[in-house]
């Protein structure tokens, strides 16, 4: 569960530590004084989307960070390889020029990473919740996940995706004839063009590497020269080789008289055999450069055909090579598109056999599962003092598509004798809630997330109707921890524990200040819910009343 939370510089927030416990926990207070920007300040933690809009004006980062308990050994810990401890600490920085850092047990991750973190810990269910039921392209994936059969579903996720590429396929090889002949009289003029080229992988860069080289051949041949001529003399002048072995010879005249300088005599005679190796290695070199002007025209007219085919068919020689590869593929493909269509139609045929088989049985878990959850929306709906209400999943045959061949949409009658509508058509404000919070209590038995957070999700409920919702959020929080935002004191009357959302103006900055309430300040707070700014003596009691009920 969440614990403890820490904000910094989120809007009139400056700095607030809050700290939560186990079953139902309830935040008032005046409209403005800061109980959303405390629910932004959670969905941050949990990697939803924050602004930079939001920071406090005149600072420079918000902070927010987060103390969870009991936190199970999850599999995005191995997964994101970020150390575990069931005693969990999340920390992020927004900054004003849209940097975000977060960290996970003190491990750096992105946002994307923590937002996968988020949703394995707290689920937040806001007012936009109940607009969504509205939604009916929602209804068959509530069902799917009220079903909770996840292997079906990733088993015919991907029997689609084998029908999808098998009808991509049939695409590709439907050409009409017409445009099938221009298409094979093109490829095969580019198939000719590039097989006359006779080009090889690499080719252009050696090309151009060895134009470079030439280039310079006059200076390369000049100093090869030179070299050749140091080793070996000219006319005007002995060269190294030649004083090497005049050298040798006279120090093996020396050998008769001083046997010691043997070792000597033998590493010029080494030095000797490498020179003359280095200097026959560097008139070879010279004397293949043969004539550069002449190879340098060579060599531009290739370049230049392979510059010209690298408008058409790719940046390389290896791009060409693989044009002319698909080029071939494709051309095979047209020649022989009788063959590949039929193999190809036999292919989607088998794929979709395959995928309606599978939606075949996922329309029999999915009718299963909604007899059940009619079943029990209805039991908490009765609960929530809507005792006539009619819920019904209608169900509607489709071709085979991306979640089957079904499609759903939730029908409800709110009064005997009126026929089931869709829910846009008959739920008012104050119904819709409920049914959201029925559906959600559903929902909650196949979901294993420890922290439920309703955000002003009793918009529109109030009387009997409201006691109803406040003893089915206390009791949703019987094996759970439920932080519910509210304006109605039936709601707040029936928390465990209280939190006070407050706002003050100091030197013309405003704060917001957050207070765990006693049972005197509980019945405060409750008298100013009922009565609104005047507390009388009345709204007191009445609170005292409410809080005496529990």
């Amino acid at each position: 569960m969440l614990t403890l939370l820490h904000i910094e510089n989120i809007a009139v927030i400056e700095t607030a530590d809050i700290t939560f416990d186990r079953g139902f926990n309830v935040l008032t207070g005046e409209t403005g004084a800061g109980k959303s920007i405390i629910i932004d300040a959670i969905s941050a933690i949990l990697g939803e989307r924050a602004y930079r809009e939001g920071i406090r004006t005149g600072a420079d980062r918000a902070f927010v960070s987060a103390v969870f308990d009991g936190v199970p050994a999850l599999d995005w810990f191995s997964d994101y390889q970020v150390p575990y401890e069931s005693e969990l600490l999340i920390q992020r920085e927004i900054y004003l020029d849209g940097r975000n850092l977060c960290r996970v047990n003190g491990r750096g991750v992105t946002v994307s990473q923590l937002r996968a973190l988020g949703r394995k810990l707290i689920t937040i269910h806001g007012q936009h919740d109940s607009q969504q039921l509205f939604d009916e392209q929602t209804h068959l994936g509530l069902l799917d996940a009220f079903a909770g059969d996840e292997a079906l579903l990733t088993s015919y996720k991907a029997a689609w995706e084998r029908v999808r590429a098998c009808r991509a396929e049939l695409e590709r090889l439907a050409m009409d004839e017409s445009e099938k002949a221009r298409r094979q009289e093109m490829l095969q003029f580019q198939i000719k063009e590039l097989e006359k080229a006779e080009l090889h992988p690499g080719e252009d860069e050696a090309l151009e590497q060895r134009q470079k080289l030439l280039m310079n051949g006059e200076k390369l041949t000049a100093a090869l020269n030179e070299s050749v001529n140091a080793l070996f003399g000219d006319e005007e002048s002995r060269g190294a080789a030649e004083l090497l072995d005049e050298a040798m010879s006279r120090l093996g005249s020396a050998l008769r008289y001083d046997e010691s300088l043997r070792p000597a005599y033998d590493r010029l005679r080494e030095l000797s055999f490498a020179l003359s190796d280095v200097g026959e290695e560097l008139r070879d070199y010279r004397d293949g450069l043969g004539d550069p002007e002449e190879e340098l025209d060579e060599i531009g007219a290739r370049l230049d055909l392979i510059h010209r085919l690298r408008r058409k068919y790719g940046a390389s020689c290896a791009e060409m090579l693989d044009y002319l590869s698909r080029a071939r593929a494709e051309l095979d493909d047209i020649i022989f598109a009788d063959e590949k269509i039929k193999q190809a139609e036999k292919a989607h045929a088998s794929a979709v056999a395959a995928a309606e088989e599978i939606a075949g049985r996922l329309r029999a878990v999915r009718h299963r599962a909604a007899a059940e959850m009619e079943r029990r929306v209805c039991a908490e709906l009765a609960e929530l003092n809507m005792l006539r209400v009619q819920f019904l999943c209608s169900f509607s045959e489709t071709e085979l598509g991306p979640d089957g061949m079904d499609a759903l949409r939730f029908l409800m009658s709110a009064n005997v004798g009126e026929a089931v509508k869709p829910l846009s058509k008959v739920a008012s404000g104050g119904e819709l809630a409920r049914i959201m919070l029925a559906m959600k209590n559903v929902m909650a038995a196949h979901d294993q997330i420890a922290t439920l957070i309703f955000d002003e999700v009793d918009a529109g409920v109030s009387g009997r109707a409201a006691q109803k919702v406040a003893e089915k959020l206390r009791n949703a929080a019987g094996g759970r921890q439920v932080l519910c935002v509210t304006h109605l004191p039936q709601i707040a009357a029936l928390a465990e524990h209280h939190l006070l959302i407050s706002k003050s103006e100091r030197q013309g900055r405003t704060y917001t200040e957050v207070t765990a309430l006693d049972r005197t300040g509980r019945i405060q707070e409750l008298a100013r819910m009922i009565g609104g700014a005047e507390i009388t003596e009345t709204t007191r009691k009445s609170a005292e009343e409410m809080l005496f009920s529990e």
